[in-house]
């Protein structure tokens, strides 16, 4: 099959006939999940890095060809509208982000291109997106890519498309996102299958959970500054590039003060149906301290076994220790808090 006979939407109606359970429950560290839900705008035009630098949280004018970095995209008043990745490839600097968020953010940035030499276009129609996890998955990646991405946040481009290597999962297990034209994911898909679990997108996002890296949703855009949700510390906020959307507010969050919120890792036990279900990005939780407040707010939440969920929660430093956290209310599950990969204690010690 080649992509000149391949439809846009093929790559989609492929991923929807086949099975793909949650590897969870079986193999979760040898996986391949289709990630249908990501989208890609890609920026092209002699000013397009300049044009994004001045839009986005991290340093796209130095953005060097062999590296991803995390940026964020604010509102005036410093609150994330999406978090994203970005990277040059070929002619373009490429933001892949939630489809869901994609137009919306497309459409305003479209809006301060004005005279600027810049294109923007939705690529996400052209390429597929797959994200692979474990000792296996470097194995089968060999068959595309015989040089893999060596670190976190680094990437490989050859004919087989764009390969990158993510933050490591639970365990320092490694994670890798493939960039490829729709018909070559298609014919890759079996042959990943001699090798690798099928599993659908909650299990990487769960990934994403358990390496502390958040993703703004729907529910959560303009709830945040970069800090509450440790972006800076992840990388994905450059202090010293210059101005860009709530530039002065990110800025005066990190220098002026101490950060009283952030965000954590925590485990809510024995929970399902419903009442899993109601645990979701955008949900506010409780402290037993004080319980008419909302403490914070369920950034990302995913289940990772049978009646366990994993979320990332932003939250007042001080609320797990003055009394027990709840989600959706004070009477609500209970949030069990677990170490990051990234120390906060660290951070405090430096602020």
């Amino acid at each position: 099959m080649t992509e000149s006979t391949l439809s846009p939407n093929e790559w989609t109606a492929f991923v929807q006939q086949q099975a793909t359970p949650s590897a969870a429950g079986a193999n979760p560290k040898d996986f391949v999940a289709p990630l249908t839900s990501l989208g890609l705008l890609a920026f092209s035009g002699e000013e397009a890095a300049t044009f994004l630098h001045n839009q986005l949280t991290n340093d796209v004018e130095h953005l060097d060809t062999g590296e991803v970095r995390l940026a964020g995209y604010c509102s005036p008043k410093g609150r994330l509208l999406a978090t994203m990745l970005i990277w040059k490839s070929n002619d373009a600097i490429m933001l892949l982000l939630p489809h869901a968020l994609l137009p919306a953010i497309q459409k305003r940035l479209q809006m301060f291109v004005l005279r600027a030499k810049v294109k923007v276009q939705d690529a996400s129609q052209q390429q597929a997106i797959l994200g692979l996890t474990g000792d296996q998955a470097a194995a089968a990646l060999q068959a595309w890519f015989p040089q893999l991405p060596a670190q976190p946040y680094a990437k490989i481009d050859n004919p087989s498309g764009t390969l990158m290597r993510l933050a490591n999962g639970a365990d320092g297990v490694a994670r890798y996102q493939w960039i490829v034209a729709n018909a070559a994911a298609i014919d890759a898909w079996p042959r990943l299958r001699t090798v690798l679990a099928a599993a659908d997108e909650a299990a990487w996002r769960l990934g994403d959970i358990q390496a502390g890296v958040p993703q703004i949703t729907a529910a959560t855009q303009e709830k945040f500054v970069p800090q509450m949700i440790n972006f800076e510390l992840i990388g994905g906020v450059n202090f010293k590039k210059g101005c860009y959307p709530g530039q002065e507010i990110v800025a005066r969050s990190q220098y002026l003060g101490k950060l009283k919120r952030r965000m954590m890792l925590a485990t809510i036990e024995n929970v399902s149906g419903a009442a899993a279900a109601a645990i979701q990005p955008g949900v506010e939780i409780f402290s037993s301290a004080d319980p008419e407040q909302p403490c914070g707010t369920i950034v990302n939440a995913e289940t990772d076994g049978s009646d366990r969920i994993s979320c990332l929660t932003e939250i007042k430093l001080a609320a797990p220790e003055a009394g027990s956290v709840h989600a959706g209310s004070a009477t609500g599950p209970v949030l069990h808090f677990h170490p990051l990969p990234y120390s906060l204690a660290e951070l405090a010690a430096s602020e």
